[in-house]
């Protein structure tokens, strides 16, 4: 993935009619005021402390010039901060200049910003500079944050007073009805843990669309919002979310027709001059799945063309004699290691995706565009095997290398018999080179183990991966995590990295739509949790399907 797209005057191609419609579907915010559960302070300015920390009641804290104070909020919110500032001693002779610093994680307040390097820009770091003038009165900050602490440190002033914090509140902001949600109460704590955090993650990502991070990019991405919708079906069932999304994608294009990989809504509907291969493929997906839960004929018929045309352009562009090509590869995500090789990933992805848009077109009565689907299906697996599988290591090979993504994605493909599949992901681990380093890619490891039924593995895999961020103290889950190499950032440094991210969302949709034993005779199992499925997941049912 480039680390930067930039196509100098890129118009996007709007339709009018789809955006109107996406602005009709935009969703309800819903609002409570949250409080501190108290405040504390660090002796030094940039140190990790965690066994120092002794919240005490926030109206007692006062702080002079280089003093700090760090507010608890109990858990991570999205929303707007209101200050309610005082003083004792001496009437104020000088104004409170006051360094604003908010952080989702407790380590966030360790992390000096002036060492930040890294090649996303520093502006997403959520700091403030502010003068008060007047004391007491009332601080109400415009932007909207995404945090658990606030750190507020005075960095000059008078010695005649000293600021007190009297009162501090975050006027939380989400499009998910929480009103909906109930525990899991499984039995097992871990798991349990997980699925509310995996809830708290969804929610706060859910604002007037499925964001794929509050603090960093705010916006609308395929990739993050394709597994929002998924554990949105298994919780807040926000349908018209979900639809106001697939329309803004369909709405404002590449001038060619492709699907961005994200979309800006603010001041108005923008596509990004990002393309990805995967992500326009999984608008595809994204779709057929949101037909399957509603029926929706408005929907089908509004973005049958639009998701048609990705894999129309994907053959255009990307395939030769049956084979991606090398641009594929370097237009395709996957997971954010850019060392690895991703042709085989590409190669899965297409012919996961073309199972997708086969069911659509015959949703649609589309029986030609179906037929032709289920051959290049046919096709492209045949070809997959011949120039990706090596006989002798006996696993997927791209470049010369043996990654886990690439396995994962020829079996969600069918690209092997169920019994190879299945022999394959039991020694999946053993490909430890490029190893999979965010929750998005080990979504799809987990997917890929119940695929072939290895449902022990893929919730012992939930509970390890997902359960060690937990242990490192999530309260939302993160973005990239690496359990091995904590201190990991994709972007060169951990200060901008989101630990509330949309694509970390999915144990509560894995748990709540597998099965723990096999379903009865007439198609009922009980999930994980509490409440039994309509179905497996798609990528749960081991036999191939032929669309």
């Amino acid at each position: 993935m480039p680390l930067i797209s930039i196509i100098r005057d890129f118009h996007p191609m709007n339709d009018a009619k789809l955006l109107t419609r996406a602005e009709e579907l935009s969703p309800t915010l819903h609002h409570e005021i949250k409080e501190p559960v108290g405040g504390f302070q660090l002796k030094e300015r940039y140190s990790q402390e965690k066994e120092e920390i002794v919240l005490q009641k926030i109206p007692h804290l006062a702080i002079g010039k280089g003093q700090n104070l760090c507010l608890d909020f109990g858990r991570h919110m999205v929303g707007y901060v209101t200050l309610e500032l005082s003083y004792s001693g001496s009437h104020p002779d000088a104004p409170a200049f006051l360094k604003l610093k908010f952080a989702e994680t407790l380590e966030e307040l360790s992390e000096n910003s002036d060492d930040y390097q890294g090649w996303l820009s520093r502006s997403w770091i959520q700091e403030e500079y502010v003068h008060v003038d007047v004391l007491p009165s009332k601080l109400a900050l415009p932007r909207r944050y995404a945090f658990r602490y606030l750190k507020i440190t005075m960095m000059d002033t008078s010695p005649k007073y000293r600021l007190i914090i009297r009162h501090a509140e975050c006027l939380t902001e989400t499009s998910a009805d929480l009103t909906r949600l109930a525990p899991l109460n499984s039995g097992d704590a871990m798991l349990d843990r997980i699925y509310d955090v995996s809830l708290r993650t969804l929610a706060n990502c859910m604002q007037d669309v499925f964001e794929d991070g509050p603090k960093r990019d705010q916006r609308l991405w395929v990739g993050d919002f394709r597994l929002q919708a998924l554990t949105n079906y298994q919780s807040f069932r926000n349908m018209d979310l979900v639809k106001r999304c697939l329309y803004l994608f369909a709405g404002s294009r590449f001038p060619d027709g492709r699907i961005s990989a994200c979309i800006f809504t603010r001041p108005t509907v923008d596509a990004d001059d990002t393309f990805l291969l995967d992500y326009a493929l999984f608008y595809v997906v994204a779709l057929e799945e949101y037909l399957q839960e509603t029926g929706d004929e408005e929907a089908l018929n509004d973005l049958y063309h639009v998701a048609i045309h990705q894999i129309e352009m994907a053959f255009r562009m990307y395939v030769e004699n049956d084979v991606v090509n090398a641009q594929a590869a370097k237009d395709t995500f996957v997971d954010w290691n850019d060392s690895m090789d991703k042709s085989a990933c590409a190669q899965a992805i297409l012919i996961y995706a073309l199972r997708y848009a086969q069911r659509l077109a015959r949703r649609k009565g589309d029986f030609s565009q179906a037929n032709w689907m289920g051959q290049r299906q046919e096709q492209l697996r045949k070809a997959a095997m011949e120039h990706f599988w090596d006989a002798e290591k006996c696993c997927f090979v791209a470049g010369g290398q043996c990654s886990i993504a690439s396995q994962v994605w020829m079996v969600l493909a069918d690209v092997l018999p169920p019994e190879d599949a299945l022999n394959l992901m039991r020694r999946v681990d053993d490909f430890r080179d490029y190893p999979m380093v965010t929750p998005y890619m080990n979504h799809y490891y987990v997917m890929a183990l119940l695929r072939v039924g290895l449902k022990d593995e893929a919730l012992g895999h939930l509970k390890a991966y997902w359960g060690s961020m937990i242990e490192a103290g999530a309260d939302t889950f993160w973005e990239a995590w690496n359990p091995e190499q904590p201190e990991d950032s994709p972007y060169g440094g951990r200060v901008v990295n989101s630990y509330c991210h949309a694509w970390s969302c999915t144990p509560a949709y894995i748990i709540k739509s597998t099965p723990s034993r096999a379903p009865s005779p007439q198609g009922e199992g009980k999930g994980l949790g509490t409440a039994g499925p309509k179905s497996l997941p798609l990528e749960g049912k081991v036999a191939r399907s032929a669309g």
